[in-house]
């Protein structure tokens, strides 16, 4: 089974408007938001093995919190930060692992959810996107349609 579980941060903090894009942290609304959703989508019986976020403030802080809930490392990587889809699939595959996480921004997130599912998803923050493939390896993601997909959102 492959499962790809596809995360848009949650909603980030505008208020100093000094603060670098990478640097903003999440707002109110966003702090409540992800350890909500990370509790929507445990109980949907998501565990992945691997969650990979961006390095991004509001992106670490937003893994961060359903780290915690999933029990699991968050992998930062640099290259997730505003990375298109084929950089988004390409480090899921290169986790290593069947059931990967990853947690990053727009556009990039929103593309790729719609291409995987084969219709227009928009990712609103704090949106999360669950691809399953029963009996698929890490060749079927995107080769063909997943057995299952769900979005969850705040």
């Amino acid at each position: 089974m492959i499962q790809l579980v596809l995360a848009r941060h949650a909603k980030s903090d505008w208020a100093d408007e000094g603060l670098a894009d990478h640097d903003r942290p999440l707002n109110e609304r966003g702090r409540r938001d992800a350890p909500q959703v990370a509790r929507a989508v445990s109980r949907r019986g998501v565990r992945p093995e691997v969650l990979l976020s961006s390095t991004a403030l509001r992106a670490a802080t937003t893994a961060e919190a359903f780290a915690a809930e999933f029990e699991v490392e968050v992998t930062l990587r640099d290259d997730l930060y505003l990375a298109d889809p084929a950089r988004l699939l390409a480090a899921a595959r290169e986790a290593g692992a069947n059931e990967v996480m990853v947690v990053a921004h727009d556009p990039g997130m929103s593309a790729l959810v719609s291409r995987l599912a084969d219709r227009d998803v928009r990712m609103v923050t704090c949106a999360v996107a669950i691809f399953t493939w029963h009996d698929g390896t890490w060749d079927d993601v995107d080769a063909t349609a997943p057995d299952e997909f769900d979005v969850l959102t705040p």
